[in-house]
């Protein structure tokens, strides 16, 4: 079942990979782009390493995360030895390809990271850990993977708990206008229709925090954005 559950969401990302990037732009404003700053920024200052090994960048899309990796690494004088992007969708992938040929790339779930123990320094996953559906083995992945001390990086749409006023309005964006315009610019509205649905069937910002440290990690810093559109976590391997 969970097998399944989780080959239908990589066949919706390789039918939306043409369109991805242009539908992301148009229904996020480009606010993610200071969200992913944030996240890279925060992460470094933690670590405090000048010499960093490795990236993993999972469920990486069409590159972008990675991209802000080694800009931001550059902007602060840290050299980063190598960027790896895994992803289970081949056609996401090859636009992330096409985007950023230096990077390295591997087609494998985020459960199955083709790396060996303790090789990354940081980890991170930006608005994928919810389209994980054997999210606390992928969890015992990422700790697998990363070094005693290297960091994992959470971007996510969190559930809200309580939510208010502008909770309301943003959920109604979420449930009546994004589909409709990513639907329109992708020619798959069910695939926009699984986002706020995915959203209401995931984790609360505490809950997440909870499966984290069960998973081995120490969580250093969490926090929501834009009105609790976004979540950052960023957690450190004990």
């Amino acid at each position: 079942m969970a097998i399944e559950k989780q080959e239908k969401i990589v066949e919706m990302f390789n039918d939306i990979a043409p369109t991805y990037d242009k539908a992301n732009r148009v229904l996020s404003m480009g606010i993610d782009k200071t969200w992913r700053k944030k996240a890279c920024d925060l992460a470094f200052e933690m670590y405090g390493e000048k010499e960093i090994d490795m990236v993993l960048d999972i469920a990486c899309g069409t590159g972008d995360m990675m991209d802000y990796w080694m800009k931001r690494a550059k902007k602060k004088n840290i050299n980063v030895k190598k960027i790896l992007g895994v992803d289970p969708s081949d056609g996401m992938v090859n636009v992330a390809r096409e985007k950023f040929p230096k990077f390295d790339y591997a087609i494998s779930k985020a459960t199955e990271i083709p790396v060996k123990d303790t090789q990354a320094d940081f980890l991170s996953i930006s608005y994928g850990i919810r389209n994980v559906v054997e999210r606390e083995d992928a969890l015992q992945e990422f700790n697998r993977v990363l070094k005693p001390g290297g960091f994992v990086v959470i971007l996510e749409f969190m559930k809200r708990e309580n939510p208010g006023t502008m909770a309301k309005i943003t959920d109604f964006y979420l449930n009546n206008i994004l589909p409709r315009i990513g639907g329109a610019i992708s020619n798959n509205k069910e695939a926009y229709e699984y986002l706020p649905n995915s959203i209401e069937g995931f984790l609360t910002l505490e809950k997440m925090q909870e499966e984290l440290e069960t998973a081995g990690f120490e969580v250093k810093y969490a926090k929501s954005f834009s009105m609790n559109i976004s979540s950052l976590i960023i957690a450190r391997k004990l």
